[in-house]
């Protein structure tokens, strides 16, 4: 591995002491008796991380406010850039910390973002509180509000982006979804007409509403689901897609005016009426004074602040064991749990999160919000745990022991996510395989002319309707070749990548003949933009789907792609199991792999060069030196921050295109997060100065700028602006021209693009990259990251290492954070193990 110097070295040689943390973390203050925030809730062994990378391993705590929060809510401090990039925090078995949605911690120790924190007067007032970062914070609830726009020209008109459909596809999924509560939430009485889980838990709400304490309901056996019809044979007709009518960009400005004059009343920035009458939707003013601590639903607002603004409305009637108060708690901690990945959160972590943000009654707040519909309880099987002996009855008979269950809460609309995938899982496998006569016989005979893993594939292909295959980098190829095999015998195919990137790369290993309908990017498919559409009955018109980078599918995408399958439709679902997960709740990759439902092919192709052996080393806790004769793999020490910057915008701008012929615009620089002395904020800065300096007169942009568009919940788009009007910032994002509305770019989701973090990179790579790893973010640093990190360069990669042993402790010592989740249980009991 070669090594290039530092620039200076001092006497000494001895490298300035730096905090890791960067901001001590602090137990929650109690609420104050007239319900006000008696200031900043903090947590237990929060990692107030230096930076840490956003969605990886998010683990839920109960949003502490870190060092921005105690600093700023004594005596009027000014307004501060820091965000509600809450810091990533290792999960300890009493408590919930807090995430930022997309997970990117400042290194400085900062909460994060929570947009402007303007006057804090007295103790209980509300200080400025804007939106996060739209890349901070691109939660599901927050989505309507990070719709984009796209023209592709004056000619044409405006048309809906991708990000607009996906929405829509969206909404159109949720409100299926909850049709199908409403059918379960009619006049009838539990069991009369339900049965299963469905029973069990409309007993539950029953029971919390009528004062009652919900029994833990024994796990009953789930009903085989019907047999969908069979996808029909390939025709000639043009499949359906939707049209793309017209998305609304915001609320209605009636309920905006409406939450406004609330948010007045009630000393809250005027910034958020438009947020929070997207999140509370129709009716959102009357709402919010009735309960005001529906703020909450307000990505960014925390605790604290809605006390205060609870305070300013209710005057007297506002204490800590307000009802609404601690229902209101329970659903924020939930939603910061997705935030860090998670599904579900266990009784007693929820209990004590709760206790920590001042409710006085942890167990009534939960039974609160079961009873208002925001949560559901569930009583999931615990498998490693012994079965009690039977008990002897008085009769003499014995009576069956109550097998121990795990009590878990979560928000509904993930509950009802993971159950619509299972059930779809489900149905995939036990519906009969089509029969396709001379297909099936061509993927045998096709198998048998490829070798190794691609042939297993493609016979795998032949016989099962879901399919996991996993392998590094070289791998994708397989099943882009076992997609191309079964598309030559005229089986309707699609492959779909996670980005834009992935999607041309998979184009281009399919060949010119594929049709443009071969390839597709989740989102583009999932909108029906790209991809094959659906066929009369609503599915997609294909009979083999093939999902790369399937590690990146969060609950909510992966329910929606599989409801859209026919029965007879092979899903193969192909990633690197090494990488940084979903940046959206859930592990659905990993879950239906420790399900043992379905074939798993492990490639046996590794990834070569220095590159390739430097990341497979990494992928099993060891972090190698390597050769590298033609300086693929650059190491450069530095002492600190500074250094770190100065270094790496010398190697973007001189040494990388002169040494190895990649130019600044081929190479990406990856750092942990986005705060921090040399987060992708400060090295965006120092970069932008010596690549394309200007006075940034379009929103701190100029045309030539590479930037970052946050198209949803951990998806970029990569571009370089060309201008901006009245309508807002104008890019061009793969070749293709994007419009980004003059709110969303005040919103920040467009970032300057020269640094990404190393989960905005996840999916795409580029001819060079220059890892940096600063000494103040190494706390941010996992298996996980350096293996996606360290990937990301095809020719070239550059690690300016200021971290130490961190490093090698990381890669050797700290795995993937655990996500809590239901779909591993939900699976394995409708489809037995193989």
């Amino acid at each position: 591995m070669s090594t290039e110097s530092a620039a200076a070295e001092n006497e000494s040689g001895a490298r300035p002491d730096t905090d890791p943390t960067a901001a001590a973390s602090a137990e929650a203050e109690p609420v104050s008796a007239d319900g006000a925030g008696a200031g900043p809730a903090g947590t237990d062994d929060a990692e107030a991380a230096a930076g840490t990378d956003d969605a990886e391993d998010r683990e839920p705590e109960a949003a502490a406010t870190g060092a921005d929060g105690a600093a700023e809510s004594a005596e009027g401090a000014e307004p501060t850039d820091a965000g509600a990039e809450a810091a990533d925090a290792e999960t300890a078995p009493d408590e919930v910390d807090a995430e930022a949605e997309d997970g990117e911690v400042d290194a400085d120790g900062t909460d994060g973002e929570v947009g402007e924190v303007g006057e804090v007067g007295e103790v209980g007032e509300v200080g400025e509180v804007g939106t996060n970062d739209a890349d901070d914070a691109d939660d599901a609830d927050d989505a309507d509000d990070a719709e984009a726009s796209s023209k592709d020209g004056a000619e044409k008109g405006a048309e809906v982006s991708e990000a607009e459909a996906e929405l829509a596809a969206q909404r159109e999924f949720r409100e299926r979804i909850a049709e199908r509560k409403a059918a379960k939430e009619g006049p009838i009485d539990a069991g009369t007409k339900l049965s299963g889980t469905a029973a069990d838990l409309l007993a539950a709400v029953r029971a919390v509403e009528s004062g009652e304490k919900p029994a833990a309901a024994p796990v009953l056996t789930r009903p085989e689901p019907e047999p969908r019809q069979d996808a029909p044979a390939a025709s000639p007709a043009e499949p359906v897609r939707r049209p793309q009518a017209t998305v609304q960009t915001g609320p209605d400005p009636e309920a905006v005016d409406s939450v406004r004059a609330v948010l007045t009343e009630g000393g809250a920035p005027e910034s958020l009426a438009g947020p929070a009458a997207a999140a509370l939707g129709e009716g959102a003013g009357d709402e919010l004074r009735a309960d005001p601590w529906q703020l909450l639903r307000v990505s960014g607002v925390r605790p604290e602040q809605a006390d205060g603004f609870a305070r300013a409305l209710l005057g007297a009637e506002c204490g800590p064991d307000d009802e609404r108060r601690g229902r209101a708690v329970t659903v924020w901690l939930l939603e910061q749990a997705a935030n860090a990945g998670h599904t579900a959160l266990d009784l007693p972590v929820l209990a004590e999160a709760l206790g920590k943000q001042g409710v006085p009654d942890a167990e009534d707040a939960v039974q609160s919000a079961v009873a208002e519909g925001d949560a559901l309880i569930f009583h999931d099987p615990l498998e490693d745990a012994p079965i009690p002996a039977p008990a002897a009855a008085e009769d003499g008979e014995e009576e069956e022991a109550e097998r121990p269950v795990r009590v878990l809460v979560g928000l509904e609309r993930y509950a009802l996510a993971e159950e619509s995938l299972a059930d779809g899982l489900a149905r995939l496998l036990n519906a009969a395989p089509k029969d396709e006569g001379s297909a099936t016989a061509g993927l045998e005979e096709a198998a048998a002319a490829e070798r190794g893993t691609t042939a297993e594939l493609i016979r795998a292909i032949a016989a099962h309707r879901l399919v996991l295959h996993t392998g590094g980098e070289a791998a994708r190829a397989e099943p882009i070749a076992a997609a191309a095999a079964a598309g030559k015998l005229g089986l309707r195919v699609c492959v779909a990548a996670h980005s834009e990137d992935g999607r041309v790369r998979a184009a281009e290993l399919l060949g010119p003949d594929a049709p443009e309908t071969a390839t597709a990017t989740v989102a583009g498919l999932l909108a029906q933009a790209e991809g094959p559409g659906l066929d009369r009955d609503g599915a997609f018109a294909l009979d083999v789907l093939v999902v790369l980078d399937a590690p990146q599918l969060d609950v909510g995408d992966a329910a929606m792609l599989v409801e859209l399958l026919a029965d007879g439709t092979c899903l193969v679902l192909s990633g690197d199991p090494g990488t940084l997960w979903s940046a959206g709740p859930g592990r659905v990759f990993a879950d239906v792999a420790a399900a043992e439902i379905c074939p798993r092919i492990a490639s046996r192709t590794p990834d070569f060069g220095p590159i390739g052996e430097l990341v497979s080393g990494i992928g099993i806790g060891e972090l190698n030196q390597v050769e590298a004769p033609g300086k693929e793999v650059v190491i450069v020490p530095v002492r600190d921050p500074a250094e770190a910057i100065h270094r790496t915008v010398q190697l973007v701008a001189d040494s990388v295109p002169r040494a190895i012929g990649v130019p600044a615009e081929q190479t990406q620089v990856i750092t942990p997060g986005h705060g921090g002395a040399a987060g992708t904020r400060a090295l965006n800065v120092a970069l932008k100065e010596r690549l394309n300096p200007g006075p940034g007169r379009f929103g701190g942009f100029d045309p030539g700028d590479r930037a970052v568009y946050v198209a949803g919940r951990g998806r970029i788009r990569s571009g370089v602006v060309v201008g901006a009007d009245a309508e807002g910032l104008r890019l061009e994002c793969d070749g293709a021209p994007v419009l980004v509305p003059k709110e969303q770019v005040e919103q920040g989701s467009v970032r300057h693009g020269w640094a990404v973090t190393g989960h905005q990179a996840v999916g795409v790579r580029w001819p060079a990259a220059v890892v940096v790893l600063p000494g103040d973010a190494t706390q941010a640093l996992s298996r996980p990251w350096v293996y996606t990190a360290f990937g990301r360069g095809e020719r070239h990669l550059s690690v300016v290492h200021g971290a130490d042993a961190a490093l090698p402790r990381a890669v050797a010592e700290i795995p993937a954070k655990p996500r809590t989740t239901r779909l591993h249980n939900l699976v394995r009991a409708q489809v037995p193990s193989t």
